[in-house]
Parts: structure tokens; C-alpha cells; sequence
């Protein structure tokens, strides 16, 4: 093996779009006195939503700033275009965070094995989680199935501390031209061609400044002053009580224990901590049953009956664009569309709506999601999904049916968040725009359902999964 002064590695990025603790570019950076930046755009993300795409590409072009444009982009099958470029630079080495979603642990298995057959490694190091997936357990060695004993266990085996920025000389590579089409179209000349993944006029923009390493911080450092209330004001969708960093978590921007690492002792601050817990749950649960990305984990609940018809899909598409007649369901709904991003209580108004109101597959809704969210993560999106479906790990699951109206007179006393998204309501003041037999706006629909005939359905096919498992 030639010294390290004569050494080249490959960082190649992926879901960790940062400088700073980034363990992956400090293994990269001691075994090469040069480091390649790469990252590659992968065909599988033309499955991805729009929004999440453009999140990913306003990270993307902060990340290459932050080196000085030295950022490689190439465009194919990973396991193509990475050992070509191996080869291209003569790289004996490519560092990674390790991914442990189920396509991604495919397409590494694969770059692993292209790059073995040229004599070189990948080389996984750290993850986007505080606790590695499979990396919490019982002492029989066993996974946690419920969510309170694993956080309890995960708070045990703790993380490492963050790492600061480290010391590295970039060394570019030409861009080769690609046989397909960009990843969108764009207008400008993009030196980079079609390995470019930035669109000429759709960007990320959201209500907060967050598409990039620093300002990931910025929003953090905004959001530590109150920490402290994240216990009382986390459910609130009409204040801001909640750090919105879910997509910078997401694409990795900053790292969970940068975030764990500042927090003082207080019950907000121990609540948002077991938010980080449910996020690395989930990611366990998905690494130990990958089925579950669109299977039940719970296979008795896949007797339970739902509606997939022709009306079944009249019902979706109201659902989709916020004409449900709920104002709370309408508001979140549309704050997605508008946004990206929908408040997490909402999320689990919104969802309980679909699944037991409407008595819908939770798949539609998962889908639904992943296509719209600036922070679409598969295990907490079809976790939380299953979570509220009663098909998941939740131990007291599907006769959880959520009231819309209670829960927003509850969580939306002022009724505020509602009329934010919706502007046809902005007429009736205070919380009677929850009060489903006060409403009188023109534009606005009747409820579609009667919220108490469809409980009672909902537990009824519930019913009849368990007395046929019996």
C-alpha cells in the first residue's frame, strides 16, 4: 500500500450533506492525503417527490460552496459510476455513512462488490442515527418491539460526542457526460451538465432557513431558547414550538448528538431527546423488517378490511386536497402542499382521519407523503403511519381513533392554524371554526363522513380481525 501522501479516497455523500461530524469524512480524510467529494445522482430518485428533490439540491449546491465548488457529481447506477470513478482518480478507498434502509444496504452490497473486483473498498463509517440501527437491544440480545423500553435502553448505550470539521484537501474530477436527462429540466447552462440535480426555478423554499449546514444551525440556535417548553408546546400547530429541523435531520445537514450535545436538563429538553429516540426507533424496526416499508408489521391486521374501490379513491383525492369538511384535517393537508412539511400532531389528525374515518389503506397515505414532504424519511413515515393504523408497534393500537374536532378545539383553541390554510374560514372567529354545525362559508364543504358512524365502523372491522384470530 503506496504512504498516505500518495494516497486518493472518495467521500462519497449521500444523506449527510455537512462538513462538521461527519465520522465517514474524518476515515476518508486520514487515508488519503486527498479527498474526492462525490455525489451521485441516482436514477431511483426520480421515484422521489419534487419537494424533497428540491431540498436535496439547495443542500447539495450549499455543500459544494462550503468546499469551494469542488463537489463531483456523476449521474448512473452507483454501482457503475462509483468504481469508474474510483478508477478515474485512482481512489483505493470510498468512505460512507452507512444506510440502513433496504435499498440502500442493496445498492452498497453493490458498489462493495464492483469495487472489490477493481481492489478497492467501501468503507461504511457512523450512521444518520444517534444509536445505530441494531445497536440497542435486550440483554438476551433480542430487538425492543415497544418504544418506551428501547428509548430506556438507548439512553443506556448513548453516543458518541460530536466531531469538529476536519482538515481536508479536495481534489476534483471532470465531469463526464450522462446518456439521460437531467433529474429536472432547467434552463440555465449548469457547468456540470445533466449530473446537476438543481431545477432553474423549483427551490426549498419554506418558512424556515434550513436547506444548508449553516442554516440548520441558525434554526437549531433559534429554537434552543425555548427548549426548555417543547413538552407543552410541541402540539400546538398554531405557534412555533416545535425546531422544524426534521428535514435538515433528514439530508443530515447537522447530526442528532450535535443536537442532544446542547441540550441542558429540563422536560422539554428530556422530551425532545425521546423525539431523537422515536426517529432512531423506527429506523430499528425498519433495518430489523424491511417488509415493513409496506407490509404490516403486525400480519394479523392484514385481515382488516378496507375500502379500495372506485368511490375508495373519490374519498382519497378529497383527502388529498383538503375537502374532507374537518378544518383541522384541511388545514394540515394543505400546509403540506403548500409547505412541504406538515406539524407532527397534524400529521397524526390527518392520518387517523384516512385510516379509520375513511377506512383507507395506510400505504395510500405513506405514499401520499413520501411524495410531498421536504422531510419524507421511509422508517418514520411508515412507522408513524402504522403507528397511527394500529398495525405497527404501538401497544394499545387500533382502537386509538382520533376526534378531529376535539383534538382541534384541544390543540387549536384559538383556531389559528386553521385559518391560516384555510382563507375560507378566516371569517369565523375564535375556536367555532372547529365547530363543525357553525360553519357557513361558501367554498367550504360539509363533512363528508359523520365522525361517530365511522368510529363505530372502524372498531367494528377491528373487532372482526380479532374474533377471527381467536
Amino acid at each position: 500500500m503506496p504512504a498516505r501522501q500518495f494516497r486518493t479516497t472518495i467521500m462519497w455523500f449521500r444523506r449527510d450533506l455537512r462538513l462538521a461530524d461527519l465520522p465517514a469524512l474524518h476515515s476518508a480524510a486520514a487515508d488519503g492525503a486527498h479527498v474526492v467529494p462525490l455525489f451521485v445522482v441516482d436514477p431511483a430518485f426520480a421515484k422521489s417527490g419534487a419537494p424533497r428533490r428540491a431540498f436535496m439540491a439547495d443542500a447539495l449546491q450549499a455543500l459544494d460552496d462550503s468546499m469551494g465548488g469542488a463537489l463531483v457529481y456523476r449521474h448512473g447506477d452507483p454501482a457503475a459510476v462509483v468504481p469508474a470513478l474510483a478508477s478515474e482518480v485512482g481512489a483505493h478507498a470510498v468512505y460512507v455513512s452507512r444506510d440502513y434502509a433496504p435499498y440502500g444496504r442493496a445498492r452498497d452490497a453493490a458498489v462493495a462488490a464492483a469495487l472489490a473486483s477493481l481492489g478497492a473498498r467501501l468503507h461504511g463509517v457512523g450512521s444518520p442515527y444517534a444509536v445505530a440501527p441494531g445497536d440497542v437491544n435486550k440483554g438476551n440480545g433480542t430487538p425492543y418491539a415497544v418504544f418506551t423500553p428501547f428509548s430506556k435502553a438507548w439512553r443506556v448505550v448513548g453516543w458518541d460526542a460530536p466531531l469538529d470539521e476536519p482538515d481536508v484537501k479536495w481534489h476534483g474530477a471532470p465531469t463526464i457526460p450522462c446518456d439521460g436527462p437531467p433529474l429536472r429540466p432547467h434552463t440555465d447552462v449548469d457547468p456540470r451538465a445533466c449530473s446537476s440535480v438543481r431545477p432553474a426555478s423549483e427551490s426549498a423554499r419554506t418558512q424556515w432557513e434550513a436547506a444548508s449546514e449553516v442554516g440548520a444551525h441558525h434554526q437549531w440556535q433559534r429554537f434552543l431558547p425555548i427548549v426548555a417548553q417543547y413538552r407543552d408546546l410541541r402540539n400546538l400547530p398554531g405557534v412555533e414550538g416545535t425546531s422544524r429541523l426534521s428535514a435538515a435531520l433528514r439530508w443530515g445537514l447537522v447530526h442528532p448528538r450535535q443536537l442532544l450535545a446542547d441540550l441542558e436538563p429540563s422536560a422539554g429538553a428530556d422530551t425532545f431527546a425521546s423525539e431523537m429516540a422515536w426517529r432512531d426507533f423506527y429506523a430499528d424496526v425498519l433495518f430489523r423488517n424491511p417488509m415493513t416499508a409496506r407490509e404490516n408489521l403486525n400480519p394479523r391486521m392484514s385481515t382488516m378490511a378496507v375500502d379500495t374501490g372506485a368511490a375508495a379513491l373519490e374519498r382519497f383525492e378529497r383527502w388529498t386536497t383538503g375537502q374532507t369538511g374537518y378544518p383541522i384535517v384541511d388545514a394540515g393537508m394543505r400546509q403540506l402542499h403548500a409547505s412541504g412539511w406538515m406539524h407532527n400532531r397534524v400529521r397524526m389528525l390527518v392520518a387517523s382521519f384516512l385510516v379509520k374515518d375513511l377506512h383507507l389503506p395506510w400505504q395510500w397515505g405513506a405514499r401520499h407523503f413520501m411524495q410531498h414532504l421536504i422531510d419524507g424519511d421511509l422508517a418514520s413515515n411508515s412507522h408513524g403511519w402504522q403507528w397511527t393504523a394500529g398495525t405497527g408497534t404501538d401497544a394499545s393500537p387500533y382502537f386509538r381513533i382520533f376526534n378531529p374536532t376535539t383534538q382541534a378545539l384541544r390543540f387549536d383553541p384559538d383556531g389559528d392554524y386553521v385559518r391560516r390554510w384555510l382563507p375560507e374560514l378566516a371569517g369565523i372567529s375564535g375556536g367555532e371554526v372547529h365547530e363543525l354545525g357553525l360553519l357557513q362559508s361558501d367554498g367550504y364543504p360539509p363533512p363528508m363522513v359523520d365522525h361517530s358512524v365511522e368510529r363505530e365502523e372502524a372498531l367494528q372491522r377491528y373487532r372482526q380481525v380479532t374474533a377471527g384470530s381467536r
